[in-house]
């Protein structure tokens, strides 16, 4: 794609975002990263780090062996830290950690254990800088992601329906609630860069209906736009059958059996984009080696949907869809979030 070299505006970019995050002079940073983490993003990090007068360190682990029985992308769920006793003391005992591994410590086991210890992550998602410099800092995101958090945490359903035959029910009554805006500076929590997305884990016996994946969305974990529509049909939050003709439907039907794990069928999580930055063309625009795809989770107005690993309800799994679905009306009680792909919020 670009030349993979250090560009000041770049700096620039993961200045502005740590010093949201409170990095100041003399604070202790560590920056977590794997041996096949994206090189110029760590180095771009420190650089940035540097000019802001703290005191970084690299611990680099080394990335974990395969262990599925198919290419894994996208899970937020880095095994690579394993539970390394020396790894998460460092860890626990640093204020600020800048998140650079592969897949991101979002769902890892390790997550809770490091945040209760009073430390606040930032996930750089591992994209290129150059979409990472696009999708700087917002000042009004904060806001409107906490309104919109608020909104979906009252919420007891969760309808989505769409021109294309999607009719989905979710209820969010026990559902776990949370948004992100791309940075934090609060001891003890995470967040995500690039941020805009508000999502919710239902509870298990939540989700049923239909959706309908038209010519055009997008499946975040082949990094595809799709040709042909397909059909999910879901009941008890699982997906029990997948219609369609082509090879979008084939692929998800072959991905989705060669984990012989029911979980990898069930809902993960359900959301909305409110990134008005973030651009839905993207994806064509980047290698897939340069794009993580986190800017199409959070374009404005997309219907999040996701399958896989969903611990509020009791399933675990690396099998993983992140799907953004286009056109798409969400309502919250009744409450229009989303009309046909237009936020409102």
């Amino acid at each position: 794609m670009l030349t993979d070299r250090i560009e000041h505006r770049w700096i620039i970019a993961f200045e502005d975002v740590f010093r949201r995050c409170k990095a100041e002079p003399g604070l202790p940073v560590c920056l977590l990263a794997e041996s096949q983490s994206r090189a110029l993003n760590l180095h771009l990090a420190e650089l940035a780090l540097l000019r802001l007068g703290c005191r970084p360190f690299t611990l680099t682990v080394p990335s974990p062996p395969q262990s599925a029985p198919v290419p894994v992308r996208s899970t937020g769920a880095s095994r690579a830290l394993a539970g390394h006793p020396s790894v998460l003391a460092a860890l626990k005992a640093t204020p600020f950690i800048v998140d650079l591994t592969v897949e991101g410590l979002l769902h890892a086991p390790e997550l809770p254990e490091i945040l209760k210890a009073g430390s606040r992550i930032l996930m750089v998602s591992n994209e290129h800088p150059e979409a990472l410099e696009r999708l700087a800092a917002d000042d009004a995101m904060e806001g409107r992601v906490k309104a919109a958090v608020k909104l979906a945490r009252a919420a007891k359903l969760m309808r989505v329906t769409s021109a294309a035959g999607t009719d989905l029910s979710v209820n969010l009554e026990r559902a776990i609630t949370a948004g992100g805006w791309g940075w934090t500076d609060r001891p003890g929590t995470s967040a995500q860069w690039p941020g805009g997305v508000v999502v919710s884990f239902p509870a298990a016996h939540s989700v049923n209906g239909t959706l309908v994946l038209d010519a055009g969305d997008v499946n975040l974990t082949f990094k595809r736009y799709l040709e042909r529509p397909v059909t999910l049909t879901l009941e008890d939050d699982h997906v029990t059958h997948i219609a369609g003709e082509g090879a979008d439907a084939e692929l998800m039907r072959r991905y989705l059996a060669a984990w012989g794990d029911k979980a990898a069928y069930a809902v993960s999580h359900v959301g909305w984009g409110m990134n008005h930055a973030a651009r839905y063309e993207a994806l064509a625009m980047y290698d897939q080696r340069d794009t993580n795809g986190t800017e199409l989770r959070a374009f404005a107005g997309n219907f999040l949907f996701s399958t896989g690993a969903n611990e509020f309800a009791g399933r675990y799994t690396e099998g993983h869809f992140d799907i953004p679905v286009r056109n798409c009306t969400i309502t919250l009680d009744g409450q229009a979030v989303v009309e046909a792909g237009d936020l409102k919020l």
